[in-house]
């Protein structure tokens, strides 16, 4: 039962992120050429390096639970 619960608050979690995020995401204006406009590749490196590191960390934490 407590994996069920667990289970239901992560994909409850990750539906709100979703239906939300929308709302809190919004591109600046400018145009290719303009020196102001800002990158959008920070945020998608930091993601995907969070992505990496937290998978690491599972398997880490798989392995040492079998031996």
């Amino acid at each position: 039962m407590k994996k069920m619960q667990k289970l239901f608050t992560a994909q409850t979690l990750l539906m709100m992120v979703v239906l939300l995020m929308p709302a809190l995401l919004h591109a600046q204006d400018g145009t290719p050429g303009d020196p102001d406009g800002a990158p959008i590749d920070g945020g998608l490196s930091l993601l995907v390096a969070g992505g990496i590191a937290y998978g690491a960390k599972k398997i880490r934490d798989k392995r040492r639970a079998e031996k």
